[in-house]
C-alpha cells in the first residue's frame, strides 16, 4: 500500500518532468497536435508540412493576431485582464479569453472540448511554453499545428489545400479567410466562404491595419 501511495504521489512529478522535457524538445522540433495523434492512431490521414515562420505569409500572422490575440506580444502567455473579464457560460470557459499561447499548448498537450479542468491546465502550460519558446517560436508552432479542415493541419497544408499555393504566397484576403475559419475549421470552408465567413474575414482585414505595431516580438 505504501508503494502504491508513493507511486500515486510521484505521478504528478513525473508528468511535470515529461511536459518540461517535451517543452524543451518542441522548442526546436515542431510537435504534432493531440488531434493529429488521434487521427494517426485511428488510421485516418493527416496532411501537415511543418515550415519555418519565414515561409509563412506575414499577412497570415497579422490576420491571426488580429482575430485571435491582439495582445500577443504584451502578455506572458495568458492575458490576465481578458481572463478576469470573461463571464463563462454554462457550457464551459469561453474561447474569448484564450490567447494564441493557450491555444497552442491546448493543441500540443491537452484535449479538445470545453472544461474548467482543461482551462485550468492551459494557464500554467501557456506561461511555461511562452517562457521556454519565446514569442516567435510560439507563433511558429501555432501556425504549424492549427486545424484548417478535416485532417488538414498547419498553414502550409491549409494553403495548398484551399488555395493551391504555398503559405508564403497567401494574399491578404486569403489570410483573413483562413483566420476567419479557425474557430470552426470543420464546418467552415475558406475557399468557398459563406456570407458569415466573408463578413468575419472583412472585419479581420480591417483590424489587420492596426496590428503592425503590435508585432515587434516576432521580428
Amino acid at each position: 500500500m505504501r508503494r502504491f501511495v508513493g507511486l500515486v504521489m510521484l505521478l504528478p512529478v513525473m508528468l511535470l518532468a515529461l511536459i518540461l522535457v517535451l517543452g524543451l524538445v518542441y522548442s526546436a522540433l515542431t510537435p504534432p497536435s493531440t488531434l493529429m495523434l488521434a487521427r494517426w492512431v485511428s488510421g485516418k490521414p493527416v496532411s501537415r508540412e511543418a515550415v519555418p515562420l519565414d515561409a509563412i505569409s506575414p499577412f497570415l500572422v497579422q490576420a491571426v493576431i488580429a482575430s485571435e490575440d491582439q495582445r500577443f506580444c504584451l502578455h506572458n502567455g495568458v492575458d490576465w485582464g481578458a481572463l478576469r473579464d470573461v463571464v463563462d457560460d454554462d457550457e464551459g470557459p469561453s474561447r474569448g479569453a484564450s490567447t494564441i499561447s493557450m491555444q497552442a499548448v491546448k493543441n500540443v498537450f491537452l484535449w479538445p472540448g470545453r472544461s474548467f479542468i482543461r482551462k485550468g491546465l492551459e494557464i500554467p502550460l501557456a506561461v511555461m511554453a511562452d517562457a521556454l519558446w519565446g514569442k516567435r517560436r510560439m507563433m511558429e508552432v501555432y501556425l504549424n499545428i492549427a486545424e484548417w479542415g478535416e485532417g488538414v493541419y498547419g498553414a502550409e497544408a491549409a494553403s495548398q489545400r484551399w488555395f493551391g499555393k504555398g503559405a508564403r504566397n497567401l494574399s491578404r484576403s486569403e489570410a483573413s479567410l483562413l483566420a476567419a475559419v479557425l474557430p470552426n475549421p470543420i464546418q467552415r470552408n475558406p475557399a468557398l466562404p459563406s456570407r458569415g465567413v466573408r463578413a468575419v474575414a472583412a472585419r479581420i482585414q480591417a483590424r489587420m491595419n492596426g496590428v503592425g505595431g503590435l508585432m515587434g516580438c516576432l521580428r
